[in-house]
């Protein structure tokens, strides 16, 4: 990414930040991948008990290699057998990492989720949750930001899955009601109830899908 780009990239998080700010949540911007992940274990306490749902971009930032050799109590549920136990931990978790399928300028975050896993534990239970987002999904307002989750990161998701959509046919979403379909529930966090429960890191680098 050329210095213009990145110049670009944190005046329109500032802008983002502003909005976060406005909704009771809060954000910051790391111009690399490395001072990211340094914000990141700067937010997450010794100790911590912390867990995910399928987070790429945590896992390319080096968060989740970091977790797992640090002092921290890391639920990783690609090693438990009992998936749902593994989903019901992080609702009693210190800290859940995700990111978000797209987030406006204005701060609101848009994510869509199969098993609701996900977007439940953004919404409650966790006493914190640590967005790691790359500027690639900023988007002017929320219509742009719901076509962007349901026709670039659903399509994706879906193929990266290997699962039976139409939207892996085409690319592109048909607005389905396949058995397999990973549009299930759609969650807009517009306000948290819990003043600064909801920390954004933005990363000057395209993550995730």
């Amino acid at each position: 990414m050329n210095e213009f780009e990145s110049k670009r990239n944190e005046l329109l998080a500032q802008k983002v930040i502003k909005g976060l700010s406005s909704r009771n949540m809060s954000g910051s911007y790391a111009a690399s991948k490395e001072e990211a992940l340094t914000q990141a274990l700067g937010l997450i306490e010794h100790g911590s008990t912390v867990t995910m749902g399928g987070c790429m971009s945590a896992r390319q930032i080096g968060l989740v290699d970091a977790l797992k050799e640090g002092d921290y109590v890391f639920i990783d549920r690609d090693k438990m057998e009992d998936k749902r136990a593994a989903m019901l931990a992080a609702y009693d978790a210190d800290v859940f990492l995700t990111s978000a399928n797209a987030i406006t300028e204005d701060g609101i975050i848009v994510n869509i989720d199969g098993n609701a896993n996900r977007v439940s534990a953004i919404a409650q239970g966790p006493r914190k949750v640590l967005f790691i987002v790359g500027m690639n999904k900023v988007c002017d307002d929320v219509d742009g930001a719901l076509k962007r989750a349901r026709n670039v990161a659903a399509p994706v998701n879906a193929q990266r899955f290997n699962i039976d959509t139409p939207c892996v046919k085409t690319g592109s979403c048909m607005d389905c009601k396949s058995p397999d379909t990973i549009c299930c529930q759609f969650l807009f966090t517009r306000y948290s109830k819990h003043k600064d429960r909801i920390h954004v890191i933005l990363v000057n680098d395209s993550l995730g899908f």
